[in-house]
């Protein structure tokens, strides 16, 4: 079966990107929030990457 990127509708704390990204490499969620809050942090380029994923990512089907 292919993997795809979808955002999560369970694990999700706004749009569910970081949830979906962790289950599309098999990581834990909270490693995937803490990379978007350093990334905003450092350069504030988080939230414009975090919105763009929220628009462009395609939420998860209902199975």
């Amino acid at each position: 079966m292919e993997k795809k990127l979808y955002r999560s509708r369970t694990d999700r704390m706004i749009a569910g990107v970081c949830g979906g990204i962790a289950k599309y490499f098999d990581i834990d969620p909270t490693i995937v929030r803490l990379f978007w809050v350093f990334a905003t942090l450092v350069g504030g380029s988080g939230i414009l990457a975090y919105i763009v994923c929220a628009i462009v990512i395609p939420l998860e089907p209902i199975e």
